[in-house]
């Protein structure tokens, strides 16, 4: 077994598990205000001569935050089980036994973070580490640092 090929080495600690959601976060605001600034841009392409800057509606920015989290964490678990956070801090999402999550248990447990993300502070406390949101879909939360082959 080379070292490509090893297992994970354990679950994953909830330092490292909020560094990763930190980083999603951040993605998620990054991608919001690509979202805010091509509106601005389709604007003023359109209507140069009454351009002003839209000004962002509370509910409607707190639906597109929620919706593109919702998304976002689904579309990166159910590829891959890894966020962006979670490649930077070397962990990734599994079943209870080592496959590939299904979309259905990706989404249900994005929408469980994105509207309770006090969740994951359950792993402080169980001793498997495991969150609120990997108990009720039955997930984990891994090391598995992948090396870079440089060729």
């Amino acid at each position: 077994m080379t070292t490509h090929d090893a297992p994970p080495t354990g679950s994953a600690g909830i330092v490292t598990r909020l560094l990763a959601a930190g980083i999603d976060l951040l993605v998620v605001c990054l991608l919001m205000g690509g979202i805010y600034l091509g509106r601005v841009f389709f604007r003023l392409m359109f209507a140069p001569q009454d351009f002003t800057f839209p000004s962002p509606h509370a509910l409607l920015s707190s639906v597109s935050f929620l919706t593109l989290s919702v998304v976002y964490l689904t579309g990166c678990w159910g590829m891959t089980g890894r966020t962006i956070g979670s490649v930077l801090m070397g962990i990734r999402v599994e079943k209870s036994t080592p496959s590939k999550l299904r979309w259905i248990i990706a989404f249900g447990r994005a929408w469980l973070c994105v509207i309770f993300p006090v969740g994951l502070l359950w792993a402080v406390v169980d001793r498997q580490r495991r969150s609120g949101h990997d108990i009720v879909f039955r997930t984990r939360v891994v090391y598995d640092w992948q090396p870079k082959h440089i060729t």
